[in-house]
């Protein structure tokens, strides 16, 4: 049976974690949910997947609260459940980032369509950002766009210290997995004085699914949280799978080039030595 997994995230200020936590934790398991929900003072973060009755019922179940009603969601399908438990967790962050001052409830960047992506990525004046993490790129990424090459969000303020300027970096396009991370990304830029700052509105994934392939700017797959690890256009699995280190690697690849690398190297006591 086709099941149904929902993508979603708000900023908005949650004054009962606990309790929201409690009584979302009692409705997914009532729907047969599996996925996690991330509840902190800032909002609200998950990747939910179950039967399709059970996904709507939540979606709906949270926009009836006044403080979710506008909640944007992503669809897409598996044909297996691409998760093991259903948890909900309370944590100081629904995206670790340890910077204060990137506050998307005060403000961010200028979001941008999928449909004029495009347009805005092809000028020469735009600096073109991948937020996401060093094992995402090694699979997919827009053409042109700058890898930060960061293992963890949080090094993304090293990245902007030792490599950009307000002074002459001063209209910059981002993007991310779902829109999440540059929400976070933009507020720190705009804290930070940078003048123009455009985020691709709903992510990769929203642009995978409107935008024909080709239209389209995006070459290879993009790196999902979940046990399909990727997708490509029309948001369907493209057919990763993840290597003992962690990094996504092709189905018929045996370890990626990193591991490749490692066991190619010599060892210490290894080779020749002179008499």
């Amino acid at each position: 049976m086709t099941t149904t997994v929902s993508a979603f995230y708000k900023f908005v200020p949650v004054g009962d974690c606990d309790a929201l936590r409690a009584e979302l934790s009692a409705f997914g398991e009532r729907e047969g949910l599996r996925g996690t929900i991330l509840i902190a003072p800032e909002g609200i973060n998950a990747t939910i997947a179950g039967p399709d009755i059970g996904v709507r019922a939540m979606l709906a179940h949270l926009r009836a609260d006044p403080r979710f009603a506008g909640l944007v969601s992503k669809e897409s399908f598996a044909e297996q459940q691409p998760f093991q438990r259903w948890k909900v967790k309370v944590k100081p962050e629904i995206l670790t980032f340890d910077a204060p001052e990137a506050d998307p409830n005060v403000r961010v960047g200028t979001y941008v369509n999928p449909e004029d992506w495009n347009a805005l990525i092809s000028r020469d004046d735009v600096l073109l950002i991948d937020t996401r993490n060093d094992y995402e790129v090694a699979i997919g990424t827009f053409r042109g766009a700058v890898d930060p090459k960061t293992r963890a969000f949080t090094e993304f303020k090293d990245y902007v210290e030792s490599s950009l300027d307000p002074a002459r970096h001063t209209r910059i396009a981002m993007f991310c997995t779902g829109g999440i991370r540059c929400e976070k990304a933009s507020a720190y830029l705009l804290a930070h004085g940078f003048g123009e700052v455009y985020h691709l509105q709903g992510g990769i994934l929203n642009y995978l699914e409107k935008v024909r392939p080709d239209a389209s700017l995006w070459d290879g797959a993009c790196f999902v949280f979940d046990e399909r690890v990727s997708v490509v256009h029309g948001v369907a699995p493209g057919g990763h799978r993840l290597c003992g280190c962690g990094w996504p690697i092709a189905a018929n690849e045996a370890c990626c080039p990193r591991c490749s690398a490692d066991s190619a190297a010599p060892s210490a006591d290894s080779g020749s030595h002179s008499p």
